[in-house]
């Protein structure tokens, strides 16, 4: 490691010198490092001039292939080593409201107990926020990332299922494809009236929206699994919002083969460097948890 290490700073810094202040090493000792590489590897890395150093073809083609592999060894040997110090500090999350509460708080429960050091600061808010300006160690994004310096762990999938309470499906029918949905009353999400909602489906094998309507509007989950338990109409949303209530009868899932593909759910992180030990492993035990959960 030494070696490689010393043969990227004289490539990166343009000198043995510069090399030199930069590893903490004597000028001789750099040298004496490049020499052993080169000799290991049967052929010139570096021309060396009185004042400055520079990659021969070789060197530059053997720099594209050693830089990559060797920032990640020094990666994995700064977080192996991290794993020895217990966490501690101040660790700030965001998350959606309702499943910060269900799924997160919980799991933050869990870390402090296995890590008592650990303090906690748990924002919920259901609108992306500024992870870096905010000055968070984690957030949690229910959907696919666009684009972006953030670094992101996927921690799980989330279903979305269509369901209605037995006696609604009684009166009205159930309906047996999408497009069935549109001479039924279905339960709106949003604050807009007379806006139509769409709800996405997959039919053979490609995405679509589906345009509904109802007579029920409401921006509370809760609402709305009240509405749909009550038989004012079909409802859509993440399973495990309903689960306990299919669980009880209260609700049946509808349109199965139908299903739109699930939702992701990922961990974001600052882009700068290597996410601290407290926030990896949270990560990784929030991502054990969800898979035990009928997400």
């Amino acid at each position: 490691m030494e070696e490689i290490e010393a043969f990227l700073a004289v490539i990166e810094t343009g000198s043995q010198t510069a090399a030199a202040r930069r590893l903490g090493r004597s000028v001789q000792a750099v040298n004496r490092s490049l020499l052993a590489l080169e000799h290991s590897v049967g052929v010139e890395l570096v021309r060396r001039t009185t004042r400055k150093s520079f990659a021969t073809e070789a060197g530059l083609a053997f720099y594209r292939r050693v830089k990559p592999a060797f920032s990640e060894i020094s990666e994995a040997r700064l977080e192996a080593a991290s794993r020895r110090a217990e966490p501690s500090g101040l660790l700030r999350v965001s998350a959606p409201v309702l499943f910060g509460s269900t799924f997160v708080a919980p799991a933050l429960a869990d870390f402090i107990a296995r890590y008592p050091r650990i303090k906690a600061d748990l924002q919920g808010s259901d609108r992306p926020i500024d992870v870096v300006g905010g000055g968070f160690d984690l957030a949690i994004r229910i959907r696919d990332l666009p684009d972006s310096s953030l670094k992101a762990r996927r921690l799980g999938e989330l279903r979305t299922v269509v369901y209605a309470a037995p006696g609604y499906l009684d009166r009205h029918g159930r309906p047996h494809r999408p497009d069935d949905l549109v001479r039924h009353q279905c339960i709106l999400h949003g604050t807009r009236e007379g806006e139509t909602g769409a709800w996405r489906f997959q039919v053979r094998g490609r995405v679509r929206n589906v345009r509904v309507s109802g007579c029920f509007r409401t921006d509370n989950v809760a609402a709305s699994h009240a509405a749909a338990c009550h038989g004012l109409g079909i409802g859509y949303g993440p399973f495990w919002q309903i689960a306990e209530l299919f669980d009880r009868g209260a609700l049946e899932i509808l349109l199965e083969e139908f299903e739109a593909p699930r939702i992701p759910v990922q961990a974001v992180f600052p882009p700068s460097g290597m996410p601290p030990a407290k926030t990896r492993l949270f990560a990784e035990l929030l991502a054990e948890r969800l898979k035990r959960e009928r997400l």
